[in-house]
């Protein structure tokens, strides 16, 4: 199926690319995201009309992501969870646990977008986390799990 993107799509294209993509993608995630529309000559003429509009959303939706990543680059999570003698968890931190430490701090973030490369953390000691605010801007964040006696 041919769409037009009408934000940044990661592997996908950018603004305005008219990409062809399988029929369940764009019926079932681009278009209901509101990321994408079927490419026909109407659409394409409403996108052209309508570009510096959502450029301009575009550029606002990046600089607000940025401006939250350089606040998130001075903050650092430390959480205390049970844990046994030899530092192992009673349970896990995951990440929407991660997530609500930070909006306990004041930053908006789902548990969607943060990314934890190594999975749910299972030991005590100090890790590293991504926050993937937007499509351009991942940031790296410490994590500090210590144990308490169960």
């Amino acid at each position: 199926m041919q769409i037009i993107l009408l934000e940044k799509v990661l592997n996908l294209g950018g603004l305005g690319d008219v990409v062809k993509v399988k029929d369940g993608y764009a019926r079932n995630f681009l278009i209901p995201t509101g990321r994408a529309r079927r490419a026909t000559k109407e659409a394409i003429a409403e996108f052209e009309t309508r570009r510096a509009e959502l450029e301009k959303a575009a550029a606002e939706k990046l600089a607000e992501a940025q401006a939250v990543a350089e606040k998130l680059t001075a903050a650092a999570i430390k959480m205390t969870q049970k844990a046994g003698v030899d530092g192992r968890l009673f349970g896990s931190v995951t990440n929407h646990d991660v997530a609500d430490e930070l909006n306990k701090q004041g930053f908006k973030v789902s548990k969607a977008q943060v990314r934890m490369p190594n999975g749910p953390l299972k030991t005590t000691g100090e890790y590293t986390v991504n926050v993937h605010l937007h499509t351009d801007v991942d940031v790296e964040l410490p994590v500090v799990i210590e144990g308490e006696a169960a």
